[in-house]
């Protein structure tokens, strides 16, 4: 996969917020609620959208590309079989995370 694939699956802050809840667990395999990854800043509506589009667009996106394992009976999510091509990455970002902040990437 190349970096600009591994950028568009982290264009998205919801994306990326699993992913990272994700990477800092271990040890693998980690099983992590999606919900928990979504941290509405808005009300009920917002946090029923942005349920909807987890389970509508980002898990299936992740799932397909292979970063998640996710088992939509349990709700749960685990690393998928490809999640250590994406990790490097995540680690980069949480490691500049307070200075990415500051230029106003949100994360």
């Amino acid at each position: 996969m190349t970096l600009d694939e591994q950028l568009s699956v982290l264009s998205n802050r919801h994306r990326r917020r699993l992913l990272m809840a994700l990477a800092q667990r271990t040890p693998q395999p980690d099983r992590l609620a999606p919900s928990r990854a979504l941290a509405a800043d808005g009300g009920d509506e917002e946090q029923t959208d942005q349920t909807i589009a987890m389970q509508h667009v980002h898990l299936p996106k992740l799932a397909d590309h292979g970063f998640i394992d996710w088992d939509q009976d349990a709700q749960r999510v685990t690393r998928g079989p490809r999640f250590d091509e994406i990790e490097p990455l995540l680690t980069v970002l949480g490691e500049n995370q307070d200075v990415l902040a500051d230029r106003g990437v949100p994360n």
